[in-house]
């Protein structure tokens, strides 16, 4: 086997993609919970079952992975260079990051059953996460301002 094997960057990277997966796979699911959730919220035992998936969901994969994102991603950068493009997809980052936050609060507010917002809501919010990932993939794959 090489040395481009061996390469610390490499496995970063390979990780980073990881880890970029799961938070993205979490940022697509919640809020689809939140709908279904907020869709049966007077069912107490459906309900119930809503709360412990979207906590588990939120605090055992979602915040993990994006810390892991978050250091993965910042270590590669360190390596590359921050060049303009990756200035750019990394405050796209940032708002998935704040995306993140706001589910967050949502999910307080499901916790303490005091959700305002309605199953509609949660449904246009859904794409927010999709749309991002779309503009980070170009930055990425197109290297523009390179």
């Amino acid at each position: 086997m090489g040395l481009e094997f061996y390469s610390i960057y490499n496995w970063v990277k390979v990780l980073h993609i990881s880890f970029v997966v799961a938070w993205m796979a979490g940022l697509l699911y919640l809020p689809r919970l939140f709908v279904y959730h907020k869709e049966n919220e007077k069912e107490i035992k459906i309900a119930t079952v809503f709360k412990v998936m979207e906590r588990r969901l939120y605090f055992y994969i979602m915040n993990p992975a994006m810390v892991l994102v978050w250091s993965s991603g910042l270590y590669l950068g360190y390596v590359l260079g921050f060049d303009l493009w990756l200035i750019i997809k990394i405050s796209f980052v940032f708002v998935l990051t704040v995306y993140h936050t706001l589910l967050g609060l949502h999910l307080q507010e499901f916790k303490n059953q005091n959700q305002k917002k309605s199953s509609k809501y949660f449904r246009i919010i859904n794409e927010v996460p999709f749309l991002l990932l779309f503009i980070i993939l170009i930055l990425v794959i197109m290297k523009p301002f390179y």
